[in-house]
């Protein structure tokens, strides 16, 4: 049914939940697996005249964000090597993740974006889940939405 399945994350611990879902689900199908973390762009200090000596060059700023990237994207390609699934891992930067995680999922030949519902919580969960929502309106293959539900038993 799906050959090429795009797996998002941001790192965080309900990402991680949906990203090991999402490589269940590519096992069952014998699917391959493109593991993306979309950081943002780097932005200069606004409303100050001078760089603060602390604040970190482009340059600097796009090397933490590889590591991280890889990191959270490393994680999921592990996953897939013990499930037997092929996979590959890439982290790109852009303004918008939605329109990025869309953008790179046409250029790589995805025909599935698997991704969370929501990723993290408080306000990053609003967040997040605005990322989805443009993902599904903006996305010309299919999106599957992957909800984590809470166990009803207490604790």
């Amino acid at each position: 049914m799906y050959r090429k399945i795009l797996i998002t994350t941001d790192g965080s611990a309900v990402s991680s939940k949906t990203a090991c879902a999402g490589v269940e689900f590519a096992q069952q199908l014998g699917a391959e697996v493109l593991a993306l973390f979309v950081a943002p762009e780097y932005q200069y200090p606004i409303y100050v005249e001078i760089i603060p000596p602390s604040y970190p060059s482009e340059e600097e700023y796009r090397a933490a964000m590889q590591r991280a990237g890889n990191e959270h994207v490393q994680s999921i390609l592990e996953s897939c090597a013990r499930k037997g699934v092929r996979a590959e891992g890439m982290t790109a930067f852009a303004e918008s993740a939605a329109l990025k995680i869309v953008d790179v999922a046409g250029q790589c030949g995805c025909d599935l974006i698997f991704i969370g519902s929501h990723g993290r919580s408080g306000w990053g969960q609003l967040l997040l889940g605005s990322v989805t929502n443009k993902v599904l309106s903006h996305a010309k293959i299919p999106v599957l939405v992957h909800r984590l539900i809470k166990d009803p038993r207490p604790a």
